[in-house]
C-alpha cells in the first residue's frame, strides 16, 4: 500500500531557477486557471548557474532562433521592472546597455562580416569596425593582430539575481506552487510521463512535465529514460582591476572564449575552458586568473599587465555536448508530455524570457506560436544532427 502523499497538478516544472520560473510565469500569464508546480531543491539558489554568471545579453549569434530569442529577451529584460513587479516586491534587474564587442583576427574577419550582415537582416543593430576604428573607440586596446570587430550597442547585462527572483515572485504571485524538494525518480508508461517522486516522500502527478534543471538536466532526463547530452562544466568568473586606466568597456569576447566587461570601478569576466572535466565541481582554482585569464587580458589591453584579481568564483555551464545549443521541445517519439528546456551552454539567463514563453506556447497551444524554435527540438539529438553556432560562442 502506497502511503506517500500525492499531489496532482496540470503542469510540473522541474527546476525553479531562472528558466523554470520563466516557464511557470508564462504558463500562468497565458492561463491563470492552470495549476502549476515548480520543484526546486534549493530555495536559496546557492549553486544556481544564473546567479554565478555575469548577466550578459547579446544578439551576436548565427542561428536565427538564438538571435530572435535575444531580441525578445533583451526587450523583456529592459522592461522587466515595470512589468514584473508585484504588490509586495519590486523587480529590479539593473539593466546596463553597455554593448557587446566581438573581436577576431584577420583570417576570421570575413566570417564576422557575414555574421553581422545576417544579424542585421534579423533586426539587430551591428556596427562593423576596422582595427583602426577599434583603436579610436577603445584606445587602450592592442589591435595589431586583429582583423575586425563587431559592436552591438543595444546589448548589455543585468543583475541575474534580480531576474531570477523577479520571475519566481511573479510566478508565485500568479499562483505557482513552489515545492522545496528534489526529484529522485519518475513513473512513466509506454506513452507518457505520469508522476515524479521527491526526496521528501511526496509524489507529484501532472499532465505535463518540464525539465528545466540546467546543469542537472542530463541526470533528470535519465530518470524518465531519456538520453539528453547535457553535462555540467565548471567555469570561473573574476573581478579585477587594471594597473592604469582603461575606461569603460563593452562585453569584449574573442575566439579563445575570453569574455569580460566593465563592472563598477573594475572589470568582470573570465575565459572558459571548454575541455574542462565534466562534473558538479564548484571548487575555486585561485591560480586560474593568473595562469589563464591574466595573460589573455593583458595581451589585449596592456594596462592589465599590472592587473589585480580581487575575487574569483565558480559556476556551472550546462553544456549541450551535441552542438552547444539549447534543447527546447517535447520528446515526441516517446513521452510527448515531457518537455525539455535546457542545454543553453552559457546562454540560459539571457534567453530565459524567450525560452519560457516558447515552452508555455508549446504546452498550451501544441506549437510554437511567436518564435519557431522547431530546429532546437529534441529530434536533432535523436537523429544526431548538430545545429551549432558558427564563430564565437
Amino acid at each position: 500500500m502506497n502511503t506517500k502523499p500525492q499531489k496532482k497538478f496540470d503542469i510540473a516544472v522541474i527546476g525553479g531557477g531562472v528558466i523554470g520560473s520563466a516557464v511557470a510565469y508564462f504558463l500562468l500569464k497565458e492561463d491563470p486557471q492552470l495549476s502549476v508546480c515548480v520543484i526546486e531543491p534549493d530555495p536559496t539558489y546557492e549553486y544556481a548557474s544564473a546567479l554565478r554568471s555575469s548577466g550578459g545579453c547579446r544578439v551576436q549569434f548565427t542561428g536565427e532562433e538564438n538571435i530572435a530569442m535575444s531580441l525578445f529577451s533583451i526587450d523583456f529584460i529592459k522592461n522587466f521592472e515595470s512589468t514584473m513587479s508585484t504588490d509586495k516586491h519590486p523587480a529590479h534587474v539593473d539593466w546596463v546597455e553597455g554593448g557587446y564587442l566581438f573581436i577576431v583576427p584577420p583570417e576570421h574577419a570575413s566570417q564576422l562580416e557575414k555574421n553581422a550582415e545576417f544579424q542585421r537582416a534579423q533586426g539587430a543593430t551591428v556596427d562593423l569596425l576596422s582595427p583602426s576604428e577599434l583603436k579610436d573607440r577603445f584606445p587602450a586596446m592592442y589591435i595589431d593582430d586583429l582583423g575586425a570587430g563587431a559592436h552591438t550597442p543595444h546589448d548589455g547585462w543585468c543583475d541575474p539575481n534580480g531576474l531570477l527572483w523577479g520571475f519566481r515572485r511573479k510566478a508565485a504571485d500568479l499562483g505557482a506552487t513552489y515545492v522545496a524538494a528534489r526529484v529522485v525518480s519518475a513513473e512513466v508508461t509506454h506513452a507518457k510521463a505520469v508522476s515524479v517522486q521527491l526526496d521528501n516522500g511526496e509524489t507529484v502527478q501532472a499532465d505535463a512535465f518540464v525539465n528545466a534543471t540546467g546543469a542537472w538536466s542530463g541526470d533528470v532526463a535519465k530518470l524518465f529514460g531519456m538520453d539528453l547530452p547535457v553535462s555540467p562544466v565548471r567555469r570561473f568568473e573574476h573581478y579585477f582591476t587594471p594597473g592604469t586606466k582603461v575606461g569603460h568597456l563593452p562585453y569584449v569576447k574573442d575566439l579563445s572564449r575570453l569574455a569580460f566587461r566593465s563592472e563598477g570601478q573594475g572589470y568582470s569576466g573570465g575565459l572558459v575552458d571548454g575541455s574542462a572535466t565534466r562534473g558538479y565541481n564548484f571548487d575555486v582554482d585561485h591560480d586560474y586568473f593568473e595562469n589563464v585569464v591574466w595573460p589573455a587580458v593583458a595581451h589585449r589591453f596592456p594596462a592589465f599587465e599590472a592587473a589585480k584579481c580581487h575575487r574569483t568564483w565558480s559556476g556551472l555551464y550546462e553544456v549541450n555536448e551535441l552542438d552547444g545549443n539549447a534543447v527546447i521541445g517535447a520528446w515526441n517519439s516517446r513521452l510527448p508530455n515531457l518537455y525539455t528546456v535546457a542545454g543553453f551552454s552559457g546562454h540560459g539567463m539571457m534567453h530565459a524570457p524567450a525560452a519560457g514563453r516558447a515552452i508555455a506556447e508549446l504546452i498550451l497551444k501544441g506549437r510554437f506560436e511567436t518564435l519557431d524554435l522547431a530546429r532546437l527540438g529534441y529530434e536533432r539529438v535523436e537523429n544526431n544532427q548538430p545545429y551549432p553556432e558558427l564563430g564565437i560562442l
